[in-house]
């Protein structure tokens, strides 16, 4: 949905969507947050021209801002999430969580396929796709203690690790049997070549997933060198200089685990005295221009690199021993098989996944889409072994707890 143009003022936009405001704020016009300053400076500049002066994207700032009206207004989610629920018992049921970056363009290819499904095959599909920034709370408040899976939704989606391996939420019908990996997609894409993506026992599928890299401030860097890998963000020199998506579970849990695997608690404790302070992305791109408290090191989603100032003091690293990535999974109910799969095809599609590679850097593993990724670029992934010879919700907490525990000693 279209809420304003690259020619409307920052103040226009500004006093017909308030919620816009904080997004202005901690995206590079801190003035912004003045109702004063707002009236004197944000009247006579567009926001094409207010970006272009502040050598910013767009295309992604204007997904920022019509993410955050969206989310604030209830008749967006009634007119993009169309949904009149129904209780018929060949209803189907979905719920999800999309990345941010890129909830509205698959919304609006999901709205345009569920019209047709419905209309060809006589099936309602009740459904809530919400913004992963939203959180995993609103799911499990309506899971947690849920015993008989008839009670369960037929479809799930979401990134990362936190709800589908909870033995208390999802993860006891995962163990039962309940879900199967319906994807069509035997052979994935050529840059995950290596990493055996496909889950062994038939349970989880797998549409794309989330790589985490750094952003170096070149200026902070002074004489050291440039870090290159997970190892070195850990060395003692950048202690309380490195920044992290502590606020994104799905990305953190997967660094904290991958982490884990592979250098054990004491990396994790590491991690932990690295910690300047937790930014959401957003932030992490524009942390060059802080008075005081500014990290050397930025870890993130690479789709928010792309925010960063060309030629500036920023400079995006990926990592020479991997971009540590978090799935974004697809879980199907085994009994709905026949009545699911056309919907599992569609989020398995190549269409879906140009939009989450294109629009958002989020690559698939469709093995049709150009992800636009050096296929020399590495990635870690935790592996299905190690996933199914560790209980992941325990291994979280665990590795959340000596992450914490360090925090407070470095302080």
């Amino acid at each position: 949905m279209t809420y304003f143009s690259p020619e409307d003022t920052l103040y226009g936009i500004a006093e017909k969507y308030p919620e816009t405001v904080p997004v202005f704020v901690s995206n590079g016009f801190p003035q912004m947050e003045s109702e004063e300053k707002r009236a004197r400076f944000a009247r006579t500049i567009d926001l094409k021209s207010a970006l272009m002066l502040k050598q910013l994207d767009l295309a992604i700032y204007t997904r920022l801002l019509i993410e955050a009206i969206d989310q604030h207004r209830s008749g967006a989610d009634a007119t993009l999430n169309l949904n009149e629920k129904k209780d018929s018992p060949d209803a189907l049921s979905m719920v999800g969580l999309l990345p941010c970056p890129v909830r509205l363009p698959l919304l609006e290819k999901f709205n345009d396929f569920n019209r047709r499904f419905t209309e060809e095959t006589g099936i309602h599909l009740n459904h809530e796709l919400k913004a992963a920034s939203m959180g995993l709370d609103w799911v499990e408040q309506n899971l947690r203690g849920v015993t008989d899976p008839a009670q369960l939704p037929d479809l799930f989606i979401s990134a990362g690790f936190d709800m589908f391996f909870d033995r208390q939420v999802i993860g006891k019908f995962k163990d039962a049997g309940v879900f199967e990996d319906l994807s069509p997609i035997d052979r994935f894409n050529p840059l995950f070549e290596s990493l055996n993506l496909k889950d062994p026992r038939g349970h989880f599928s797998l549409i794309s997933v989330v790589p985490a890299v750094f952003l170096i401030n070149t200026e902070e860097l002074g004489d050291r060198p440039l870090p290159r890998s997970w190892e070195d963000v850990m060395k003692p020199e950048f202690e309380k200089r490195v920044s992290l998506p502590v606020g994104d579970f799905d990305l953190f849990n997967g660094i904290l685990l991958n982490i884990h695997k592979k250098y054990g608690d004491e990396g994790v404790r590491k991690l932990g005295r690295s910690l300047l302070e937790s930014m959401h992305p957003s932030q992490m791109v524009k942390s060059d221009r802080r008075k005081e408290n500014r990290p050397i090191v930025t870890i993130m989603p690479y789709f928010f690199t792309k925010m960063a100032k060309p030629g500036g003091t920023m400079e995006a690293v990926w990592p020479e021993d991997g971009a540590i990535i978090s799935p974004i999974f697809m879980l199907a109910k085994e009994e709905k098989r026949r009545q699911l799969q056309r919907v599992v095809d569609f989020f398995s599609s190549r269409e879906v996944g140009e939009v989450l590679a294109h629009s958002g850097l989020f690559p698939s593993v469709h093995p049709e889409v150009d992800n636009r990724i050096d296929p020399e670029k590495p990635f870690l992934w935790l592996g299905w072994d190690y996933i199914y010879s560790h209980d992941i919700s325990e291994l979280i907490s665990h590795c959340e707890g000596v992450f914490n525990q360090a925090l407070k000693e470095a302080v």
